[in-house]
């Protein structure tokens, strides 16, 4: 008996969950796909029933984040990404350049684990990441926009990536003074720029 659509879809989702927790911890050149359907609980042979390679699989890997484990953490910092409210922006960055978010390397935002092996891949796997960064501005440019911020766009771009490569930044030197002095400059100055201008 053909096993149903529904079966598939979620079969499907196990491996991109697995993958994208895989990638990563080891990047893209430290998995392979027995690595990727071992931790699915699946055989090496089902792969090539949903991706024709493991490059593929890294692209909806990087997708997944935004509407998967990205809307956990958002929902967790209590941000509503589809209406954000002056607070968002403020919220955003805080649970963004976390100590947890820091902490939990498996649950990291591509951005912050993959920037290298996303910059050597397919376009379509760059336009996958670059989806995650236009949410990112377009979150934060929507909070801003709740307090007439002038210029709302650039200092969202400015926002994403003081979080981004702060974060960047601070994974790459674990445990060093230097990664919180930098994690902490990015993080007061992303937050001066959520200010309300003044009256």
């Amino acid at each position: 008996m053909p096993y149903s659509s529904t079966h598939k879809a979620k079969t499907r989702a196990r491996i991109v969950e697995a993958a994208r927790i895989l990638f990563n911890i080891h990047g893209f050149h430290g998995v392979t796909i027995d690595m990727v359907m071992a931790e699915a609980g699946l055989t090496r042979g089902g792969f090539y029933s949903h991706f024709a390679t493991k490059e593929d699989l890294f692209g909806a890997a990087v997708s997944s984040f935004l509407m998967g484990r990205g809307a956990q953490w958002r929902h967790e910092a209590g941000i509503n990404a589809m209406n954000p409210d002056s607070e968002a922006a403020r919220q955003m960055i805080q649970s963004y350049l976390s100590d947890a978010h820091l902490g939990a390397v498996q649950d990291q935002c591509p951005m912050i684990a993959l920037p290298s092996d996303v910059a050597r891949a397919s376009p379509e796997v760059r336009d996958a990441f670059q989806r995650l960064l236009t949410a990112m501005v377009g979150l934060l440019q929507g909070s801003l926009l709740q307090q007439n911020a002038p210029d709302a766009r650039q200092k969202a771009m400015a926002m994403a990536a003081l979080c981004v490569g702060g974060m960047v930044l601070a994974r790459t030197l674990p445990d060093s003074d230097l990664a919180a002095e930098i994690r902490a400059a990015a993080f007061a100055e992303a937050t001066a720029m959520t200010e309300e201008p003044a009256q």
